[in-house]
């Protein structure tokens, strides 16, 4: 069909000009070469991808399973129905290790024994709202089913042993570890575990190494002069300035195990462990790793290697679970507890993590997002009728006194002004039975502070925690006085948060 020539649009002179000199400054040849180049990089972000997902099919159908999680007993139901409880361990076994990483792991070359110091449930409430990952101190004394009272970590190894010593294989005796472990924290908490995921020291070692390592941020140096116990014995092997470090391989191992030399002990290795979690989630989750397939790979590889997992647990739905990890959608919580005390059972002295067993219930029912009927339906009380207790859950000197003021400014009175028995990164207000109206009262001077149904105390008592939040009014927490030392910032200059 032909077309009149009067009809076809005419090109402006100047537009004419710039086709021709675009075409003088980029060749055919060129042209072509860039067309191959841009072909070639889809054809390979293509294989990348096809790549990740071969890498990702074969690491799913490679990772072993161990025992099923022990059911239900007859008769009874599953209390938090279809949210799921996935407890994730660190066992520190170094079957599999060769010469040279063990000499790495400064943790000894024993093969035969393994404890897990590592314990944490992820609770995802069911209709998939914010889950929460639950830790739960090692030294935590609790009642081991078949076994008496004991240190929580003690489950582990007396299900294990028990198990080699019959002749189980080293699968089973783990699967016998780990069945134990589940047990004794169902029995400390009434929750249903679902699922678990056992990750070895081993392989811990081997990820970190995988990912590049993470940046972490230490309020001060540690090392073997503070990395001691009473008796002078070295522990972890950390070795890492004060400030902002690229950890991987021993010192991330190094970071996440020490407890010798730190304010709290066992408390704030829990502290220790969270952080470096949310940090290792967050690298996992960048572009660097997911969309380069031979790190995606070594990753994978990594961990195929290193898991033991329930033979229905889904990976890949665990996988996207944790995604709120990196987006920060998750709340980092600990059991409720009295803080490190020193027991005499049997007249042996013996450190341990005291569990406020009189604060789980209301504490699992908070988890579970049951609440407490009677707060919802309290109405504020008057302050002039409100009495606090005011505790510094931070090491901010005179914090809860600057609190315990502002309070008393607003009307209200204040009885105890001291410190928590550990740090705490919430602020709370507990209260007891009662006292909900109290509560309420405390909760409108304290914004975003978070209500907690606590029996064994004596009357409302607001715990500082180190999120920053305090009665209306009062600015950022101050560093201490010019003549004594500057407190170190909460968040480094790269802008990574500091802890201890």
């Amino acid at each position: 069909m032909s077309r009149d020539p009067a009809a076809l649009p005419v090109a402006a002179p100047e537009a004419g000009k710039a086709a021709a000199t675009s075409r003088r400054t980029l060749p055919h040849g060129a042209r072509v070469a860039i067309r191959a180049t841009a072909a070639l990089v889809s054809f390979a972000i293509l294989i990348g991808m096809g790549v990740a997902w071969a890498t990702y099919k074969n690491f799913t159908s490679t990772v072993p399973h161990g025992e099923p999680v022990p059911p239900l007993a007859a008769g009874h139901t599953d209390p938090d129905g279809t949210a799921q409880n996935v407890l994730l361990l660190g066992n520190d076994t170094r079957a599999g290790a060769t010469r040279a990483e063990l000499n790495a792991l400064h943790t000894g070359h024993d093969r035969t024994t393994a404890n897990a110091d590592t314990m944490m449930l992820l609770h995802v409430p069911a209709g998939g709202g914010r889950p929460t990952l639950v830790s739960f101190p090692r030294d935590s004394w609790v009642t081991i089913p078949g076994y008496g009272k004991g240190k929580l970590n003690a489950a582990y190894p007396d299900a294990y042993n028990a198990a080699k010593s019959a002749g189980r294989s080293e699968r089973q005796a783990e699967s016998a570890g780990i069945q134990l472990t589940i047990r004794t924290i169902s029995a400390l908490t009434g929750l249903h575990v679902d699922h678990y995921v056992q990750v070895s020291l081993l392989g811990f070692y081997r990820i970190s190494e995988a990912i590049g390592g993470v940046e972490v941020c230490l309020k001060a140096a540690q090392n073997a002069s503070t990395d001691r116990d009473a008796y002078g014995s070295g522990y972890s092997g950390i070795d890492l300035p004060k400030g902002v470090s690229l950890i991987k391989g021993k010192q991330a191992l190094a970071f996440v195990r020490q407890r010798h030399g730190l304010p709290h002990g066992d408390l704030d290795r829990i502290k220790r462990q969270q952080y470096f979690l949310r940090a290792a989630f967050e690298k996992v989750a960048s572009a660097g790793v997911l969309l380069n397939p031979f790190k995606l790979h070594d990753m994978l590889s990594a961990v195929g290697r290193s898991l033991l997992t329930d033979p229905s647990l889904d990976l890949l739905s665990f996988a996207r679970q944790f995604e709120s990890v990196s987006a920060g959608k998750i709340d980092f919580v600990t059991i409720p507890n009295n803080g490190p005390q020193m027991i005499y059972p049997d007249g042996v002295a013996t450190s341990i993590v005291a569990v406020n067993r009189a604060a789980m219930p209301a504490f699992i029912a908070q988890l579970e997002g049951k609440g407490d009927a009677a707060f919802k339906k309290a109405t504020p009380a008057a302050p002039s009728t409100v009495t606090v207790d005011v505790l510094n859950g931070t090491q901010t000197p005179r914090l809860a006194t600057r609190n315990a003021a502002a309070l008393r400014r607003l009307g209200f009175h204040t009885d105890v002004v001291d410190s928590a028995p550990s740090t705490t990164p919430t602020t709370v207000v507990q209260y007891p039975p009662g006292k909900e109206a109290q509560a309420k009262a405390v909760l409108r001077a304290v914004p975003r502070a978070k209500a907690v149904d606590t029996p064994d105390v004596a009357r409302v008592t607001l715990v500082l925690g180190t999120d920053g939040r305090q009665v209306r009014g009062l600015a950022s927490p101050t560093v201490a006085p010019t003549t004594a030392p500057a407190a170190t910032p909460a968040t480094s200059t790269a802008g990574i948060p500091c802890i201890d």
